[in-house]
């Protein structure tokens, strides 16, 4: 039982960090990243579609978490 809380506290700091809402964004970028691909969307769109938003929300969070 140790190991797996041991191994869930890990991946807690790992994803989330110190920083919650960027790891919020990095979901949400990719949760709409996957809607695209769902909807038809051809792959190479997709994939560009993705890493422009995952890049965009990222930013988003960090000047939402510098000004606050």
């Amino acid at each position: 039982m140790r190991f797996i809380k041991g191994f869930g506290q890990f991946w807690y700091d790992f994803v989330i960090g110190d920083d919650w809402k960027i790891a919020v964004a990095v979901v949400a970028a990719l949760a709409v990243t996957l809607v695209v691909v769902l909807a038809g969307v051809s792959t190479a769109a997709a994939t560009v579609a993705g890493g422009v938003l995952l890049l965009l929300f990222f930013v988003a969070s960090v000047v939402i978490d510098v000004r606050s």
